[in-house]
């Protein structure tokens, strides 16, 4: 896995996330069970739980699984989530964060792996913030093809269907590259908030 720069894909996130609307904070999302402003709160949790797994900081934010409990945004999300993504990207950029072990969501895994699942959480959850809520987006090439790279890897997975990512989404030849990525993650690329249940 190669060293990525996250900050123009977390700052992508950022303006997606301030154009927000609060009437759409409960709406639904791609993420089966989660409205915009949980999605919002997976974003800060992670953008912290990587941040510090990037410093190798590990404690109750590295250690606690993701699934553990639906996150939410407080009242100061606005704030906050701008300035988690600005220091993830800025964790990310030392050469250490990628070498070595570190832990994120309660597991062990190389740096470098670390860094391709943090880069595809950001494009894939950039993708499905900006649906949700009718934005236009284009990730950061280079993150995109850290997240399709890991997500590749991702589809091949025995246990895939016990994990993060649901069955694989079978797109034409000519999908493009954000929809391919999109359907490795278990995402259909055609969703709208009119088709969530």
């Amino acid at each position: 896995m190669t060293m990525v720069d996250l900050g123009p894909q977390t700052r992508i996130l950022a303006r997606l996330a301030e154009s927000v609307p609060d009437g759409l904070l409960s709406g639904p999302t791609p993420c089966p069970d989660l409205a915009v402003r949980h999605l919002l709160g997976h974003l800060l949790g992670l953008s912290v739980a990587f941040r510090d797994a990037a410093r190798k900081d590990l404690g109750a934010t590295t250690d606690t699984s993701p699934g553990s409990a639906v996150p939410d945004i407080g009242p100061g999300w606005r704030a906050e989530l701008p300035k988690a993504l600005d220091e993830l990207a800025e964790a990310w950029r030392d050469p250490a964060a990628w070498t070595g072990l570190t832990r994120a969501g309660g597991v062990d895994l190389p740096g470098a792996i670390a860094g391709a699942v943090v880069a595809d959480e950001l494009v894939i959850h950039g993708w499905d913030l900006a649906r949700a809520t009718g934005q236009d987006y284009t990730p950061d090439p280079a993150a995109l093809d850290s997240a399709q790279v890991f997500l590749h890897a991702a589809a091949d997975d025995p246990n895939r269907g016990n994990g993060l990512f649901g069955p694989v989404v079978r797109l034409p030849e000519d999908a493009s590259p954000l929809d391919r990525a999109v359907g490795l993650s278990g995402r259909d690329p055609k969703w709208r908030p009119s088709m969530a249940g």
